[in-house]
């Protein structure tokens, strides 16, 4: 039987110096990281390519993606991050070399996507009350609700691609999820042009046509990664139809375990930026285009942390399934200085050049005025926002998340929001700050999950994780002569 590919995911070597250890593992962070990053940078693409087409059509049909939006991405993130728990899973099979485990995790996992887009679709085909409470005119209440209904299409496909990525990130191939992101993507421009403005003889769909395109390009690229996965030599072992699982309540209920605090925990997040943005909408128009402008500055920076934040989870989740705890131990660690190096670099980056990229966003002088204040709170926020998702990617690889969303809920919803809406709109603290207020609260919450989760990462014992169907107890720790972190 071919082996496993060892590529991006080696086996330590213990007895190597502390420093080459260091950067070897720092490598494979970058090979498993590097795809993930150019993923994430196609599916913000995808968001631009629909808002800048639509908007082009008329100011309804770019109203109506951007609030059809605003209402499936939270979906989305809520199952994509309760899917994630696949990867951390399948990734310690892997290490283990458990590979007869990986397909029935994988089907398990399928059959919860399965769930999550009967729901999702549900919601999306059912939004009357929620346009009716926007108050929004009949024009793009309309149009919204054709965009949901065509983008509801595309669903099942958006989360099997999502569920199937457990396997491909899991056995360290970052790299075939990039692949597909990006035909998803370089899709999703040509079929914008035709669905959205009425070429090759199809009416002019506007924003609707958006949410068609959207849902082709999906489907086309999951149809695509399936026949991949069933053709390609490398995943010959894994074949989905002849290594098929019937669903088994007791793994499903250990996969959510493990995956419903991390979907919780990136829906409390995603949903506090959209709660603060209600919360500036009275202070004007001027003030939320400079603090959007802000936050799109540090979401695109976040894109690279974040997607070594997720090769983290991946590598420590592998090493512990490959019995290398000391090693899994000196991974996470290690990031946190590499996290910090990359976050130092990028909050100087916004220290020195607030003007040229307020500019770069807009001609309007009184909005790069806003936008040049808020980046230079925004460099700090870079550094918390940096540490904390480098510490809970670690724990996510240790499989630990239940303490870690506890911890989110309350820096974010409990510290992060009081503190924002004080110091914005009241003088119980200081003067009544603006919009610069939310960005130091956003400051202060993150500060405070980036202490308690480096704590709770340096005093994470990995046996407390042991049991469970998809989770055997612990393995011995490496040999003693192993340096340790």
């Amino acid at each position: 039987m071919q082996p496993l590919d060892e590529t991006h995911q080696p086996i330590p070597q213990s007895r190597q110096p502390l420093m080459h250890r260091t950067l070897a593992e720092w490598k494979t962070l970058a090979l498993l990281g590097g795809p993930i990053l150019v993923a994430q940078l196609a599916q913000m693409a995808n968001g631009v390519i629909d808002t800048v087409m639509a908007g082009h059509a008329s100011a309804e049909d770019l109203a109506a993606v951007g609030i059809g939006s605003s209402l499936w991405m939270p979906l989305f993130l809520l199952f994509m991050g309760l899917l994630g728990a696949l990867q951390p899973i399948i990734s310690g099979y892997r290490g283990e070399g458990a590979v007869s485990r990986i397909m029935p995790a994988t089907w398990q996992g399928l059959y919860i996507a399965v769930g999550a887009a009967v729901i999702m679709i549900l919601l999306l085909t059912h939004v009357h009350p929620v346009l009716a409470l926007l108050n929004l005119d009949p024009a793009t209440a309309r149009i919204t609700q054709g965009y949901l209904d065509a983008f509801a299409w595309g669903v099942p496909a958006m989360l099997l691609m999502t569920a199937l990525r457990g396997l491909t990130d899991g056995l360290g191939h970052t790299q075939v999820i990039m692949a597909f992101s990006l035909l998803s993507t370089l899709l999703n421009l040509p079929l914008n042009y035709i669905f959205i403005y009425g070429k090759l003889g199809l009416p002019a769909m506007g924003g609707v046509g958006c949410g068609w395109a959207t849902a082709l390009s999906n489907g086309v690229a999951a149809i695509a990664l399936l026949i991949y996965l069933n053709r390609s030599p490398r995943y010959r072992r894994f074949h989905l139809l002849g290594d098929w699982s019937r669903p088994d309540l007791t793994n499903i209920r250990y996969i959510l375990r493990i995956g419903v605090p991390i979907g919780f925990t990136i829906f409390v997040e995603a949903s506090l930026f959209s709660v603060i943005a209600l919360f500036l909408a009275p202070l004007g128009p001027v003030v939320v285009a400079g603090h959007q402008i802000a936050l799109n500055v540090v979401s695109l920076l976040f894109m690279l942390p974040l997607s070594l934040g997720m090769a983290l989870t991946l590598r420590v989740s592998f090493l512990i399934g490959a019995r290398a705890p000391d090693t899994a131990r000196l991974i996470s660690r290690s990031s946190l200085l590499l996290a910090s190096a990359i976050a130092l670099v990028f909050a100087s980056l916004l220290f020195l050049a607030t003007d040229a990229i307020a500019r770069l966003y807009t001609g309007d002088t009184e909005v790069q005025a806003v936008t040049v204040s808020l980046l230079l709170y925004a460099a700090v926020f870079q550094i918390a926002d940096v540490i904390q998702v480098t510490c809970i990617s670690a724990l996510r690889g240790y499989k630990d998340t239940r303490i870690p969303m506890m911890i989110m809920l309350f820096s974010f919803w409990g510290l992060g929001l009081p503190l924002g809406y004080a110091l914005t709109f009241t003088d119980w603290l200081v003067p009544a700050m603006g919009a610069a207020g939310f960005w130091i609260g956003l400051t202060g919450g993150l500060t405070s999950a980036s202490l308690l989760l480096g704590t709770r990462l340096f005093l994470f014992a990995p046996a407390a994780e042991a049991g469970g169907p998809f989770n055997p107890p612990s393995p011995p720790s490496e040999p003693q002569s192993a340096i340790s972190a």
